[in-house]
């Protein structure tokens, strides 16, 4: 497949750009690549005005209505990604512009890392490493949980979510979910009501997209609710959880702890977080993996050669004005 035009990386989250150039210029596109880190929205619409794009493949930087209409040509946003919230999605499609992401390339790793997260809480594997280090040898202090009598409740049962169950239960778990959407059989399961399942789960997982409607789905009410003692896993995005109440508590023992890929205040993290025992904290790395990676950058960049070339994409997220589905 051969085409032309330009394509602007506004960011990625790896050392270089090669696997993204090499898909696209083998199909006879350009690239520019913007900064590593994410610039801010005013940096990204300044970078959009100067080389009027074709296309552009972001990862974490905002691709604003700014961004959006300032570029005549642009037929496509491709999100190096799942997750939406750093594109103005209705905008393009009111341009006419596409927007794609992949949204399957990393069900396995992000539900590897949430039930790292619980297994590292139920066995204190993460707090007695810290303590060994520290010179402390405790075992006696040890208060573990069997993990075949856990209850564990995933809020949003979709491709990753289906994952984390299907791994919980392998440990014997007593598996609870919760979606809006839920499907008509859930083999092994529990469908429940959000608040059901806050009130019966020794565990809640996140796998939720973050949207207006679910900013802060997790707040003081939510926690309050939650069984004493249980543990908050969020591997989906920081926005979800209200952190200052989180903080507070766990500071109560409301909640006795948390599993957190992802914070609203990411790359910074709260001291009262840190100084917690009972919370895990990783960089914003649930998805990644050497082989989830490659395939992601591939395949977003496929999506652009895919629209460019005047073909529909493989996994659209709008319905773009104009453009024949």
């Amino acid at each position: 497949m051969s085409t032309t035009g330009k394509v602007l990386l506004t960011d990625h989250a790896w050392p270089d750009d090669s696997v993204e150039r090499a898909v696209l210029e083998a199909a006879g596109l350009t690239l520019v690549t913007g900064p590593a880190d994410p610039a801010p929205a005013a940096a990204i619409e300044a970078l959009v005005r100067e080389h009027r794009p074709d296309a552009v493949l972001t990862c974490w930087a905002p691709v604003t209505a700014a961004a959006v209409t300032a570029c005549p040509d642009l037929r496509i946003v491709a999100r190096l990604g799942v997750g939406l919230d750093n594109i103005a999605v209705e905008t393009a499609a009111e341009q006419g512009v596409w927007v794609t992401n992949v949204p399957d390339y990393c069900v396995e790793e992000v539900s590897d890392h949430a039930v790292g997260m619980v297994l590292a809480w139920a066995r204190g594997l993460a707090a007695f490493d810290r303590d060994v280090r520290a010179g402390k040898w405790r075992p006696a202090a040890a208060k573990l949980r069997r993990m075949a009598t856990l209850t564990c409740g995933i809020v949003g049962y979709g491709r990753i979510g289906r994952a984390t169950a299907r791994k919980l239960a392998a440990f014997g778990c007593r598996v609870l979910a919760h979606d809006p959407y839920p499907p008509d059989r859930a083999p092994g399961v529990e469908l429940t009501t959000f608040e059901e399942l806050l009130g019966a789960s020794d565990v809640v997982v996140l796998h939720v997209p973050l949207t207006e409607n679910t900013r802060h789905l997790v707040g003081a009410k939510e926690l309050a609710l939650m069984k004493p003692g249980a543990l908050l896993v969020n591997v989906s995005r920081g926005g979800l959880v209200d952190t200052d109440a989180l903080i507070e508590a766990l500071a109560s023992g409301l909640v006795d702890g948390a599993g957190l890929d992802v914070l609203e205040s990411e790359p910074e993290v709260p001291s009262a977080l840190l100084e917690r025992p009972g919370v895990l904290v990783t960089p914003h790395i649930a998805f990644s993996s050497t082989a989830s990676v490659e395939e992601l950058r591939r395949r977003a960049a496929q999506e652009v050669v895919r629209v460019l070339a005047g073909e529909p994409p493989a996994y659209p997220c709008n319905k773009p004005r104009g453009v024949r589905p």
